[in-house]
Formats: structure tokens, C-alpha cells, sequence
């Protein structure tokens, strides 16, 4: 099991951190919202244990935000706010479970084992437009069947066109979801993460509005709910929905 901490108290993460090395599990440690992003962008965890009162950004906020991108990631709430309200605002952000502080640890981690359990079987969406597919839980793309690598910004770009199909997206929106709020964003980032989608994915793939911004490649865009067998190429522009494969100051631990 490899595990996600966001937690901002420095004892309490190392004694969890310490718990799950006894315990032979895997753990990564984030202070913060930024920290846990920067961790997930590179790698894929069984579960995400998640404080709320994280400084700047939430928990809560961090969750919703997780949801909103189909990072379906089974997340334990982990919290001194034990009001009835504040559980149930967890829970319908996509929390599968709360944990109140303080808590035995044994406890922690039979929950995580439920979750991990309950996840199994949960479908994420796979977001395609003609011979490119999007593997949001993996953060993986295929071109013509064949794995294609993508930097992190390069993925972020093709995931908000593939999220909006058929809707022009202006730059300075497009640069607000590749980098988020606070990110450092130079002239022509963008024109060069388009350029190396066309060079790896087709010219076609992003159209350029001129005036307007950017679109996906022309297609028509479609639910289709039919699992596809590996290697079996979709229509243009389908959104299939296949059995989930579980998919980010920063620690990594062994």
C-alpha cells in the first residue's frame, strides 16, 4: 500500500510516518495543498489521509479540487473538528471516510484497508477524442494504442481541452489550468506546450481560434459507457468509462 499524507503538524506526521515504516508500508508527507499536488502529479497512491486545517489552501478545498480532476483516489479525513456538520461536508466532497483526532492507529489502518477495498471495481472516466486517449486515474495518454510521455504541464494542457470539448478556451483561462492560481507563468509557455502536443499527438489535435484562443481538434464528443477491449481504437471524441487502475515541504519514504 502506498500512502499520501497531508498533514501540517510535524509530530503527529512523524509518528504516522514511523507507525507505517514499522508497518512496512509506504508513505509520502505533505505539509500542504501545494506540497500534496507536486507529490501526485508523479506518482500514484492506494490511499490519500488528509487534514482539513492545512495553512493557505484546505483540506476541503484540496479534495473538491481532487474530485473535479477524476482523481478517485480513496481519501481518509483525518481532523479535530468533530461536529456533525463538518463530517458530513467531508463526506459530500468525496471523502470515503472520517477519522477524529486523536485516533489509535491501529484503527487508521484497518480503515485504509476497508477504503482500499470499497475503491475496487469504482469507475473513472477515459476522456478520448479520435485516436488519443486520456487515462485520468493514470495520468497516462495513448496515441494509436502506443504509450505517448507527456511532461506534467503537457498532460495538464491536453486535460483541459479533453475536458471541454468543442468550447474555445482564451489563453489566460488556459493558463490558469495548467499552473493554478499562484503559478509563475512566462510569454510563451503555453504556444510551446501546444506545439509539443501537435508534435507528439497530431498537428490537429488543438485547433487555434484566432482572436479567441484555443479548441480541441474538431470531433464530435459522446458518452459511451461500453468497456473496450485493449487496443481497440474508439470513435472520435468518446468518453469511456472502464474499470478503475488507482492512480499527487515533501517526504517519500519507504
Amino acid at each position: 500500500m502506498n500512502i499520501l499524507l497531508v498533514e501540517d503538524d510535524a509530530m503527529l506526521a512523524a509518528a504516522i510516518r514511523e507507525r507505517a515504516r514499522q508497518e512496512g508500508l509506504a508513505i509520502d508527507h505533505a505539509g500542504d495543498a501545494d506540497g500534496a499536488r507536486l507529490l501526485l502529479i508523479d506518482h500514484v497512491y492506494s490511499v490519500i489521509l488528509l487534514d482539513l486545517g492545512l495553512p493557505g489552501e484546505s483540506g476541503l478545498a484540496l479534495l473538491r479540487s481532487l474530485r473535479a480532476a477524476y482523481n478517485a483516489t480513496p481519501v481518509i479525513i483525518l481532523t479535530a473538528r468533530a461536529r456533525m456538520s463538518e463530517r458530513i461536508a467531508g463526506l459530500d466532497a468525496g471523502a470515503d471516510d472520517y477519522l477524529v483526532k486523536p485516533f489509535e492507529f491501529n484503527e487508521l489502518w484497518a480503515r485504509m484497508r476497508a477504503v482500499t477495498r470499497r475503491s475496487e471495481g469504482k469507475t473513472v472516466p477515459l476522456l478520448a477524442c479520435r485516436n488519443v486517449v486520456l487515462d485520468v486515474a493514470r495520468q497516462a495518454v495513448r496515441c494509436d494504442g502506443q504509450p505517448v510521455t507527456l511532461s506534467a504541464y503537457e498532460y495538464r494542457t491536453l486535460l483541459a481541452f479533453m475536458e471541454r470539448p468543442g468550447h474555445i478556451i482564451a489563453r489566460s483561462h488556459l493558463e490558469s489550468l495548467i499552473y493554478g492560481a499562484h503559478g509563475d507563468v512566462e510569454s510563451n509557455t503555453v504556444a510551446v506546450f501546444i506545439h509539443q502536443l501537435r508534435r507528439k499527438l497530431g498537428e490537429d489535435i488543438v485547433e487555434t481560434v484566432h482572436g479567441q484562443g484555443y479548441r480541441l481538434g474538431s470531433a464530435r464528443h459522446e458518452l459511451d459507457p461500453r468497456p473496450r477491449a485493449p487496443g481497440v481504437r474508439p470513435g472520435a471524441g468518446v468518453l469511456l468509462d472502464l474499470r478503475r487502475r488507482r492512480g499527487g515541504g515533501v517526504h517519500r519514504q519507504q
